[in-house]
């Protein structure tokens, strides 16, 4: 007899297949660019997309010392650390940490998207971060 419905195979280890992205943060808003990178990393944008595995792919974000927020949000905006000890609270707002570390800056607004689960550290580490254009993974991208 015929198969009436359609089945999907889960996909193994082995089919993954991860890509390379370039993203250019130059001029762009940072909350319209970290959902963009969340959705590579996370694979998403792939048909083959579960949630109970991590196929994402792998993004290089150059320019990150270009990034923008819009309105009075780079005197507003405050990242903190908090050590556990008294007085261990340190604060820094967004334009003197976008000078100190503008990689900190897009690592943070990532790590704030994606989910709080197993995958979240690996996903992280597959999201590399410069503040100019030079990166060392040009033999990684397709052209």
């Amino acid at each position: 007899m015929n198969k009436l419905t359609q089945s999907t195979k889960p996909t193994k280890e082995k089919q993954i297949d991860r890509k390379w992205h370039l993203i250019d943060a130059s001029g762009k808003i940072l909350g319209r660019l970290a959902p963009q990178i969340v959705k590579l990393v996370q694979g998403k944008h792939k048909t083959s997309y579960v949630p109970n595995m991590d196929i994402g792919d792998y993004v290089i974000v150059i320019n990150a010392s270009k990034v923008k927020i819009s309105g009075k949000k780079a005197l507003a905006k405050e990242y903190t650390n908090y050590s556990g000890y008294p007085g261990g609270l340190k604060r820094i707002n967004f334009a003197d940490l976008l000078v100190k570390d503008p990689k900190e800056v897009i690592k943070r607004a990532v790590s704030g998207m994606l989910a709080k689960n197993k995958f979240r550290s690996d996903r992280l580490n597959r999201v590399n971060v410069f503040s100019d254009e030079k990166h060392p993974f040009e033999s990684k991208l397709i052209k």
